[in-house]
């Protein structure tokens, strides 16, 4: 087996490899990719490449050789390769053709065409290649794990884990990929006049086309708990060589690059152009804010631009409504604008469809709905939807939005008779998307919600699985690295609304209980970050109990935000803010600033109550910073048009809602 002692290459503390009875508790990692990393500059055939705001290095294949070294550099007093061990590796692939294989890394020994230990990388599938000559006639064992798809332009991090028969593949911190093999990899494995090579088998076939960033080599541990403890599982690092480490935030003037580096940064002009991991570390340049913004795969970072602060709410729009309005929804369509649309309560004549038109939203269409609840908007592929929730007349329409006209096509009805919300799973789990609808009370409160699959060969949702619910209210669907989750409001069990709601993780095909969070009579969740913090909070409505004494107030009562906790993996309560029968809650940011914003509807004597914009004050979490009038608030939504950004509420006890503009300084 090994122990470490102390060796410093690359710029890093590495460890080199010693002979002994057992594993000593200190053991580091070894970093091979630092030992190609010549003291000043780069060994030939190596060039620094940044995408996405990563860097790594990119391989030429006209000497594999010089991507070499002897592996007695890392194995100094001992000349066996361990036998439990770990290998991080950190890398973008790009498309691999069929048939062709690519090497990350191989150790040969130098009188053999013979992989030692190698890891190779082919379509879909990755396999580690090790020799025994103790076993199978002294043939090279391949170990494959199936289905590992990494040619999508994308980082990726893998964490392969080898114990005797045991072989463990780890991408992106997901959900490890387990096989046992026949073939145990050797207790001892002669590493004399051996030399490890960079992406190659010492021959230009099978040369890595992609960019390497990190190979780590970890003897007598799985790396996995070191590995996954951050935000950003893609691109984890455990160790990495100098020259791909970040620059300082603020470097000297009279500094220079000591590492020349290539990157594929692309300016864009004009209006706000889409921000995907397409165009993530792009910039875009907004010419009437004189702004300069980077892409974090997600959303568009402010690089310079003179930061607005919000410095008050004014009324702007009074936007009537058909009747009073249960909940809104705003969205835009690429390349037709933005809308709003609004669930009016009462049938005749229905809920209506508003267009942001020369600065105000102005009618656009009418659409037959039964005490409407609630509107999503969402898309599939190329498809996109509207899905209406009725409270009464049995079926959930969903529409289909055609490139010119907003609602044309009802596409399906459902035969749930929905009690309050939709909720749009928009990522994709194994290829199927799911959209989720609550069913209706009535007498009983303890029924199922139902999450559908959708079909791509009928065009058609289809049930996938029923969740037990208690009065379910609102659905949140949000992903964390890898992970997606699903968390459920549930008001109301018949007797009480002090009940615990449910979150929910996706494993194995299916939604799976994650956590339990008691809450009194929850009607909405609403999942934000800030940083690299993740929040959920919760909007409970009122506190009832049929076995206790009536409260002074069944309304005044606190909604909670709760806190992401990585080290224990589960939410933890992070505030208590007093709330008046809570229903939603809408999160913004203004600048550099964030925002939450409450919808206060009831205070037990009253519908005329103030709605609060909390301001993110860090250290001190959430503090009230504007007290808007609102009468019976009922939803809240945020938008951003070129005139500026806006609230918009719902009201349920009057046919009115209103737009509210942030004005900035």
């Amino acid at each position: 087996m090994s122990s470490f002692g102390a060796s410093g290459r690359g710029g890093m503390a590495a460890a080199t490899v010693t002979c002994s009875a057992s594993l000593g508790t200190d053991l580091r990692p070894l970093d091979i990719l630092s030992e190609v990393v010549p003291t000043g500059g780069l060994a030939r055939g190596m060039r620094v490449f940044q995408v996405e705001g990563v860097r790594g290095f990119q391989l030429t294949t006209s000497r594999p050789r010089a991507l070499g070294f002897p592996a007695s550099r890392l194995f100094i007093h001992c000349d066996r390769f361990p036998e439990e061990f770990s290998i991080i590796v950190t890398l973008r692939v790009l498309s691999v053709p069929a048939k062709r294989n690519e090497y990350v890394f191989t150790l040969m020994a130098e009188e053999s065409p013979s992989v030692l230990v190698g890891l190779r990388y082919a379509p879909d599938k990755l396999h580690f290649l090790f020799w025994s000559q103790e076993r199978a006639g002294g043939w090279q064992t391949r170990v494959t794990f199936p289905n590992v798809s990494l040619s999508d332009n994308q980082w990726h991090t893998l964490i392969l884990a080898v114990s005797g028969q045991s072989f463990s593949l780890t991408v992106d911190c997901s959900i490890p990929k387990d096989v046992v093999v026949e073939t145990p990899f050797p207790a001892s494995l002669s590493v004399k006049r051996a030399s490890f090579y960079l992406g190659n088998r010492r021959r230009r076939k099978g040369v890595f086309t992609g960019l390497l960033r990190q190979l780590v080599l970890l003897p007598g541990a799985d790396a996995t708990p070191r590995i996954c403890t951050t935000m950003n599982f893609k691109v984890a690092t455990l160790s990495v060589p100098t020259v791909l480490q970040d620059l300082p935030a603020k470097p000297a003037s009279n500094e220079v690059l000591k590492y020349p580096y290539e990157t594929d940064t692309k300016v864009t002009l004009g209006s706000r152009p889409p921000c995907t991991k397409q165009e993530k570390a792009q910039f875009w340049f907004n010419a009437s804010r004189r702004g300069l913004y980077l892409c974090n795969g997600s959303t568009w970072i402010s690089m310079l631009e003179v930061k607005q602060r919000l410095d008050y709410v004014e009324e702007y729009q009074n936007l009537a409504t058909n009747s009073e309005t249960m909940g809104v929804e705003v969205f835009t369509i690429p390349k037709v604008g933005l809308f709003a649309a609004t669930a009016n309560r009462y049938t005749p004549p229905g809920s209506a469809i508003y267009k942001w038109t020369d600065g105000k939203f102005v009618p656009y269409q009418n659409i037959p709905t039964y005490q409407a609840q609630s509107w999503k908007y969402f898309t599939i592929g190329k498809k996109t939807f509207l899905a209406v929730v009725n409270h009464r007349e049995g079926t959930q329409p969903l529409y289909s939005l055609p490139p010119c006209t907003l609602l044309s096509l009802l596409c399906q009805g459902l035969p749930w008779s929905c009690h309050s919300a939709w909720e749009q799973a928009a990522s994709t789990f194994d290829g199927a998307h799911l959209s989720v609808c609550l069913s209706p009370p009535g007498n009983n409160h303890n029924i199922d919600s139902v999450i559908y699959r959708w079909n791509p060969r009928t065009g058609l949702f289809e049930t996938n699985q029923t969740i037990p619910t208690s009065g379910a209210y609102d659905w949140e669907f949000f992903t964390i690295g890898p992970y997606s989750f699903l968390a459920v409001a549930n008001t109301f069990n018949g007797t009480s609304t002090k009940i615990y709601s449910h979150i929910y993780i996706w494993l194995s095909g299916s939604f799976q209980l994650f956590q339990s969070i008691l809450t009194f009579g929850a009607a909405d969740w609403e999942v934000f970050r800030i940083g690299d913090r993740v929040f959920l909070a919760v909007a409970n409505s009122h506190s009832y109990d049929s076995g206790m004494p009536a409260p002074s107030n069944f309304y005044a009562i606190n909604s909670s935000i709760y806190e992401l906790n990585i080290t224990a993996q589960m939410f933890v309560k992070f505030q208590d803010l007093l709330t008046y029968s809570a229903l939603d809650w809408e999160f913004f940011s203004v600048g550099d600033d964030s925002f939450l914003v409450v919808a206060n509807s009831f205070d037990g004597f009253t519908f005329s109550v103030n709605s609060i914009i909390y301001r993110w004050q860090g250290y001190e979490g959430f503090v009230a910073a504007h007290h808007l009038p609102t009468v019976g608030c009922r939803d809240w939504e945020a938008f951003h048009t070129a005139e500026g950004s806006y609230l918009l509420y719902s009201s349920a006890k009057e046919p009115l809602s209103k737009v509210l503009k942030l004005k900035t300084t």
